[in-house]
């Protein structure tokens, strides 16, 4: 099947930003006198939106002390965090074959709108991809994906990709056909649950699929 749009998560799908969301993360954290996380705690929060990620780190249902947990974070992501990452292997020649078939791109992420472009910049990877949303203030991913299908960024025969079981209900929320990566982090377990059109285990695979003629 053809699809007009594919529409593509960051953190996890293009892009692995294990330790600058680690190290911002316990920035903000211990700027309020929690005890830093480890690492194995703050990974499993990669993907979701901050807030959400924020609430359940310090079990806190107070939405003024979230956000100001978020500026914190931001406040050293912004600055050095969004350095602290890599694109995981394979994901240029994804893209390049990708692009070589004409196949239109996009990028839906639950990071801040401005960074995620610092990041796709830093990454020389912006030319690959037509458009780039994400967030500057609370919302989910469906919400975003309803708002590219009304604002005709994308149409209804899209696909969302990502490693995330948010990626995939966001797209089935929307009506949206869905395809889950594991090389992220999300298990294979968390994205069979969600019942995706297609899952890949590598970016080569992902893009001979979407690239056959």
């Amino acid at each position: 099947m053809q699809f007009d749009t594919l529409i593509f998560d960051l953190d996890g799908t293009l892009s692995d930003p294990k330790l600058g969301i680690v190290r911002s993360m316990n920035y903000a954290l211990t700027s309020f006198d929690y005890p830093p996380r480890a690492e194995a705690d703050i990974v499993q929060h990669i993907g979701p939106p901050l807030e959400e990620s924020m609430q359940k780190l310090t079990e806190s249902s107070d939405a003024q002390h979230i956000d100001d947990l978020v500026v914190k974070y931001r406040e050293r992501y912004f600055e050095v965090g969004y350095t602290e990452n890599e694109l995981y292997s394979g994901v240029i020649d994804m893209l390049s074959a990708l692009s070589h078939k004409q196949i239109p791109m996009g990028v839906c992420t639950s990071k801040h709108k401005t960074v995620a472009r610092k990041i796709i910049e830093r990454f020389e990877i912006g030319h690959y991809f037509d458009f780039i949303d994400g967030p500057t203030g609370r919302t989910t991913k469906a919400k975003q994906l309803s708002q590219l299908l009304l604002e005709n960024i994308i149409s209804i025969h899209s696909i969302m990709i990502g490693d995330r079981f948010v990626d995939i209900s966001a797209a089935k929320t929307n009506s949206l056909a869905s395809a889950g990566v594991l090389w992220g982090y999300g298990s294979s377990e968390e994205l069979s649950a969600e019942v995706p059109d297609y899952i890949f285990t590598t970016p080569l695979e992902l893009a001979q699929t979407f690239s056959e003629d």
